[in-house]
């Protein structure tokens, strides 16, 4: 299975568990959530590349009920498939 794979299955999983289950995952994972979190130089770079493109109009946009709908359908269709 791919990096990508687990995440999704994961994720998955994370929607659809019991209130115990991820309080305990969140247990496992809380000191590495909770470490400070820094963007690499290429990270910030591509960031200030899109704010540039986005500004002038370049590339997509999205509302964020565009955002909230697209992210919808995305898991349904990774639900069931189709």
């Amino acid at each position: 299975m791919t990096t990508a794979q687990i995440k999704q299955h994961l994720h998955n999983y994370i929607d659809t568990a019991g209130e115990a289950k991820i309080k305990a995952i969140y247990t496992l994972l809380q000191d590495d959530i909770n470490k400070d979190f820094t963007l690499t130089d290429e990270q910030k770079a591509e960031l200030d590349r899109r704010l540039i493109n986005h500004k002038a109009g370049i590339g997509m946009s999205y509302t964020l009920e565009e955002t909230i709908e697209n992210a919808r359908l995305a898991l349904k269709t990774a639900r069931t498939g189709k």
